[in-house]
């Protein structure tokens, strides 16, 4: 569940929201002589994995908890933890086998008469026999006992999203801030490329002079080997598409939702491209600035990870 602040809602806004995947919630129902207390924690993970921990009595519930988790959580490796405690006096009930005392008593009677005894079994005797009197436990309300269940669930579930939802918020934070200096990476790329080709046609031209001398330089050659160098070097795909999933992620950050993994995926796409930049660089410069695009790239997709 998605909410923003109360004071916006009430304006017809809705604040988007993003999730870490790391978070956790925990809540404790008392009713009468009855305690519920459900704990949750969760860390990272591709797809929805819930692992319920809880009471055998409370196992025929598990699809309904499932069930609830899910208005919830999208994804992560959810642990939950579920103690159910009752302390009613008359939990217990004595049974009386009124059936089986008959048969004891009958075969009694049968013993007696085979051997000539008399029969001086008491009361107190037949109820000390095996099953005759037993202690059973009194049957639990199903409806009642999932209310309870239910309320206890989804009040730890609202715990645990307000802490993922304030750790998302710090990682929308950090990483849009990581996004503006990989932007600077890129614009800094885009500027220094025209120049290694204008340093290039220099140092070409200068070393043809050194070995003609005063002999006319053929610029036809000279150019052609400047465009060979120029499109052996050239990034500007690159760049463009480097800057598109920059912006993208930015705006995806600022939507909010469950953007995870579409985020994952676009960072592998960055990493591509910066890889690809990095390979065609023959400017010290641009390769040390290649190396700092690529190392941010890891930190934000490390960080992207963190996301629902």
């Amino acid at each position: 569940m998605e909410t923003g602040n109360p004071a916006d809602e009430e304006k017809g806004m809705v604040i988007p929201m993003i999730k870490s995947m790391t978070g956790f919630g925990r809540s404790e129902i008392v009713e009468g002589d009855r305690k519920i207390t459900v704990e949750m924690k969760s860390v990272n993970h591709r797809y929805l994995d819930v692992n319920i921990k809880m009471p055998k009595k409370l196992n025929f519930f598990e699809a309904a908890i499932r069930n609830e988790l899910k208005h919830y959580i999208q994804r992560g490796k959810v642990d939950v933890f579920i103690t159910y405690e009752d302390y009613t006096e008359s939990n217990l009930c004595v049974k009386y086998n009124k059936e089986l005392a008959a048969e004891y008593m009958k075969y009694l009677e049968q013993m007696a008469e085979d051997f000539s005894l008399d029969n001086d079994v008491r009361v107190s005797a037949l109820s000390r026999y095996p099953e005759v009197f037993s202690m059973e436990e009194q049957t639990i309300d199903e409806e009642e006992l999932w209310q309870m269940l239910e309320k206890a669930v989804s009040q730890a579930a609202e715990g645990f999203v307000a802490t993922r939802i304030k750790e998302g918020e710090n990682l929308r934070e950090d990483l849009l801030g990581k996004l503006g200096g990989m932007l600077a990476h890129v614009e800094y790329i885009t500027e220094r490329s025209p120049e290694i080709i204008t340093q290039y046609r220099q140092k070409l031209e200068d070393k043809v002079r050194e070995l003609l001398g005063d002999a006319q330089i053929d610029e036809s050659r000279l150019l052609m080997e400047v465009t060979i160098f120029a499109d052996k070097v050239c990034v500007d795909e690159e760049l463009v598409r480097l800057r598109s999933h920059i912006e993208t992620t930015k705006e995806s950050l600022i939507q909010g939702g469950g953007i995870g993994r579409k985020l994952d995926f676009i960072a592998q796409e960055m990493n591509r491209e910066a890889n690809t930049i990095l390979s065609k660089a023959n400017d010290l410069e641009i390769s040390n600035r290649a190396i700092e695009l690529k190392t941010e790239i890891e930190k934000v997709r490390e960080q992207i990870q963190n996301i629902e």
